[in-house]
């Protein structure tokens, strides 16, 4: 252990310290600071994991679904490094790792379960070697950003190539995902739900609609939401793999619950689409070799946290938090939404930040008219965008109320609300939404 490893680590110690006194994250001052300090640390810190590597990519559902893997190695009496709060580029990567160490620059760790940007895995992999990617899904993201989806594509399957033993534990209901997954020679695990579920009736923007391998269209026997379903190719034969880890008797409630391997998993939050990222961690904890008899138990404890239909309770009004920053996201958390048939307020916060991406023109591959029910009494846009999250609401009819600032419209909607709010919000809108909400949760009524 060096002396300029050490320095680093005590350096992004008292960022992050001193970041949390004054009410901000600093989870990737931390891991800038480190870098600049010594930078190979990574390299260094990672190579101390006793047992194995995770890393979690994909458009949607990578802060859950890393996260619960990494509970469910715990609940297996592992000590595990988790980048919990989801800041996924190289910095956030190296501020896991660093936090994680002691003064005396070790690492205590049996496993790493890490969340990592797609794009990002350009600088994140030359620093660690995974063991283990799952791959929860791909979909249209951030398009002045990432580009069109083909570019997040190519970036993944060059550094798959990279590290040829690395397993991808893969959705194997995703085409896109499927197909990388077989196309890059390495071994890989699948996961999925083979039977319909729901009946899919939304106008979605379904992605990869062609076949990677041969350009033909794809011919679906049923989708789930977005492109994820039961596909093949009249083409070439490209087909859904069979599915190693596969969800059946589905029931999506007040909880989700199903079948995988002859065991019944019942979680006590909405959203069908966490129904996959459960499963995910399902197989990633399987496939390191667990049985996963704790799974469950792990379940009943988890609490999504960090904006991902997280709880609170403010002066008798419950309010649910969470990240909407893409088409398939955002529909997925209307349905998530919808299937709650009280009587409900929303708030939609948009911002267009560099990390949120400029380009907004996604709100309009979403369906909104979906909001359009009596149960919905009230919905107000907040945010840098909030007027054209109004224009696009009163392009489908429906009427809105504008609060640029969330503090005061949360405010506004816990005071004169029916005492069920859903506040809805993209990326940077998430922590500072949050440490709102947290605020206000202690506030004495």
């Amino acid at each position: 252990m060096n002396i300029r490893t050490l320095a680093a680590i005590w350096a992004a110690k008292f960022a992050g310290f001193a970041c949390k006194k004054l009410g901000r994250q600093g989870v990737t001052w931390a891991g800038k600071i480190a870098l600049r300090i010594s930078p190979h640390i990574l390299k260094e810190l990672s190579s101390q994991v006793r047992k194995e590597i995770f890393v979690t990519c994909g458009t949607n559902g990578k802060t859950t679904t890393n996260n619960m893997l990494c509970a469910a190695l715990e609940a297996e009496g592992q000590k595990v490094v988790c980048n919990h709060t989801g800041s996924n580029m190289l910095n956030g990567v190296v501020a896991a790792f660093v936090l994680s160490a002691g003064l005396n620059g070790r690492l205590d760790a049996d496993y790493a379960c890490i969340e990592v940007d797609e794009a990002s895995t350009r600088h994140v992999f030359p620093h660690l070697q995974p063991d283990y990617m799952v791959m929860t899904n791909l979909f249209r993201d951030q398009l002045d950003r990432y580009g069109e989806i083909d570019i997040t594509m190519n970036i993944l399957e060059e550094m798959i190539r990279k590290v040829p033993k690395m397993k991808v534990i893969v959705n194997g209901d995703d085409a896109l995902s499927a197909y990388l997954a077989m196309d890059c020679g390495n071994p890989y695990i699948t996961y999925g739900i083979s039977k319909q579920v729901l009946k899919n009736d939304t106008n979605e923007i379904r992605e990869g609609r062609f076949c990677k391998r041969c350009g033909e269209r794809l011919q679906y026997s049923f989708y789930h939401y977005s492109q994820l379903g039961d596909y093949k190719c009249p083409g070439c034969g490209f087909t859904r793999p069979a599915l190693d880890y596969d969800a059946t008797d589905v029931k999506v409630a007040d909880q989700l619950s199903f079948q995988v391997e002859g065991r019944r998993l019942v979680a006590n939050y909405r959203g069908f689409y966490n129904v996959y990222n459960i499963l995910a961690a399902y197989a990633g904890v399987r496939t390191a070799g667990y049985s996963a008899d704790h799974f469950q138990d792990m379940l009943n404890k988890f609490n999504p946290e960090n904006g991902r239909m997280e709880q609170f309770r403010i002066r008798g009004c419950s309010v649910t938090l969470n990240l909407a920053k893409n088409p398939a996201g955002f529909n997925q958390n209307i349905s998530a939404v919808m299937q709650d048939t009280a009587p409900k307020d929303i708030i939609i916060t948009i911002n267009d930040n560099a990390q949120d991406g400029r380009d907004i023109s996604w709100l309009w591959d979403v369906d909104f008219d979906r909001l359009m029910d009596p149960s919905v009494k009230s919905i107000t846009v907040s945010g840098i965008r909030c007027q054209d999250m109004r224009l696009r609401l009163k392009y489908v009819d429906i009427p809105s109320m504008l609060e640029a600032d969330v503090e005061k419209a949360i405010r506004a909607r816990v005071e004169d609300g029916v005492s069920n709010l859903y506040v809805l919000v993209n990326y940077t809108a998430l922590f500072g939404t949050r440490n709102i909400l947290k605020r206000m949760e202690g506030e004495k009524e």
